[in-house]
């Protein structure tokens, strides 16, 4: 078994020189590097843990595979093909440096991802500034690197998913763009589609079931390891670290221990002696709000101005018009917008429309679904919908359906408009909840006026036969 062990161990160091051999230059690393811990120790954790044996494997054969395919194409696309593997063999070197190392603070966490963080930012750089010809390969390689973040799962409360998620919807966010790279040159240039197809195998099984198979739960810290902190000892001859910045950097004041109180007991005392409001100015008469001369309750027509010219913004957040991985198109925030218009969709998307006031969309062609949530005086006009239209927590809202629908739903909802054409007279309309909803359908002739019908919002239940009938309540008189 020791001998398997070891020609596994030495089959893996040979595929490493040969990525190194690529160009990858200090981006890929080999484990004796250690980080926080001499090369014999790193390399005593790589040969006995499966886990680092089985992130060789997947850089040696994974990451190779996408090198090989990006080395045929050349230019940015290889320089950030690079990244990548760079990317992934600074995780690596994290992944033996967590193993004997204690688990750090949040502050600590993000110094001692900071590596891996550089590389990152180094693919993205190369997105910024004047727009390649090879934009969707930089981007879907940069907005993949995120999915290396599941290192930094510390638990459920930490805000993250849990791990396998969080490398699945990271190579969502990335797939938007590889899928623009299969499309372009799937006649064009073979080389592409397999880089392409390369990226995802990258994540999607690689990295994925890599760690499904071993960081499921995400990584597990050595609890008698040295803190995330402690500096490494450097190799024989290397010059002693330099010492820590004085206390003067950061503050005049000496840096001996105060022997003053600490705490609420030190801010009691001085509040009590007067030193805190000493230099405060002391309030006169004639500076108070009811004694002011200019206080007047009438507003200039200068300020009305003001205020008119000043562009309407959402408190909620800015506003957004947007298709969010390739998958869902986010209308948000939008005020005093007419002429919002989403034109290029298909069936697969969704729209989802949140926070707008007093504005129009139309939608031109066929989507999934659509919702509006928490939305005041909006008009939505669309052509078809696959699933379901709907309204909720709104207030004054017109629909117009140009096509079929086959169900709208309105919930919690005071005051809704809703046009049905002779092809979505079909549609069944569901509501709770809701009040002032009406109807309007087309008149029995071509030419005929809208015909309104407004839905029941008050019910008789009555119990009968042992169980409860439901009947709307009817008004009679004019």
């Amino acid at each position: 078994m020791e001998e398997s062990l070891i020609k596994r161990l030495e089959a893996a160091v040979t595929r490493l020189e040969g990525i190194s051999s690529h160009g990858v230059g200090g981006g890929v690393t080999t484990l004796s590097r250690g980080g926080d811990f001499s090369a014999g120790a790193g390399t005593d954790v790589a040969s006995s843990d499966p886990s680092i044996l089985a992130y060789e494997d997947l850089i040696s054969q994974c990451v190779g595979r996408a090198l090989s395919a990006a080395e045929k194409i050349g230019g940015p696309v290889l320089d950030v093909t690079k990244i990548v593997a760079e990317a992934f063999a600074t995780q690596k070197d994290l992944l033996v440096r967590i193993k004997q190392t204690q688990k750090p603070d949040m502050a600590g966490l993000a110094g001692f991802l900071k590596p891996l963080n550089d590389v990152t930012m180094k693919a993205d750089a190369m997105t910024q500034g004047r727009r390649s010809d090879f934009f969707n390969h930089l981007k879907a390689a940069s907005d993949s690197l995120s999915a290396l973040a599941w290192i930094a799962f510390t638990g459920k409360d930490c805000g993250m998913s849990m791990p396998i998620a969080h490398v699945e919807e990271s190579w969502q966010m990335a797939e938007f763009y590889n899928n623009k790279v299969l499309v372009e040159y799937r006649n064009k240039d073979a080389n592409h589609v397999e880089w392409a197809k390369a990226l995802k195998e990258l994540y999607l099984p690689g990295l994925r079931d890599y760690v499904k198979s071993h960081y499921a739960l995400g990584p597990v810290w050595n609890a008698s390891g040295k803190p995330a902190g402690a500096s490494a000892k450097g190799p024989p001859g290397a010059p002693a670290p330099p010492p820590a910045p004085s206390a003067s950097l950061f503050s005049s004041e000496s840096s001996k221990p105060s022997s003053s109180k600490q705490g609420m007991s030190a801010v009691f005392q001085q509040l009590s002696s007067g030193a805190v409001t000493s230099g405060l100015r002391k309030v006169t008469d004639d500076m108070k709000t009811k004694n002011r001369v200019d206080r007047s309750g009438a507003v200039s027509a200068v300020e009305k101005e003001t205020r008119a010219t000043k562009p309407a913004f959402s408190k909620t957040g800015p506003p957004k018009m947007e298709l969010q991985m390739g998958r869902k198109w986010a209308v948000e925030n939008q005020i005093g917008k007419k002429d919002l218009v989403i034109s290029e969709c298909d069936s697969k998307q969704s729209v989802y429309v949140f926070g707008c006031k007093d504005s129009v969309l139309q939608i031109q062609g066929k989507v999934n679904n659509i919702t509006i949530d928490k939305c005041t005086k909006i008009g939505v006009v669309f052509t078809d919908v696959v699933a379901a239209f709907e309204i909720v927590n709104c207030t004054n809202v017109e629909v117009q359906c140009q096509g079929s629908a086959p169900t709208v739903s309105v919930d919690n909802t005071t005051g809704c408009q809703l046009y049905l054409n002779k092809d979505s007279l079909e549609t069944a309309i569901t509501t709770a909840k809701s009040s002032e909803i009406n109807v309007m359908v087309p008149g029995t002739s071509p030419d005929g006026d809208w015909v309104e019908h407004a839905l029941p919002q008050q019910y008789n239940h009555v119990f009968t036969e042992g169980k409860f009938e439901t009947t709307p309540v009817s008004h009679s008189g004019a």
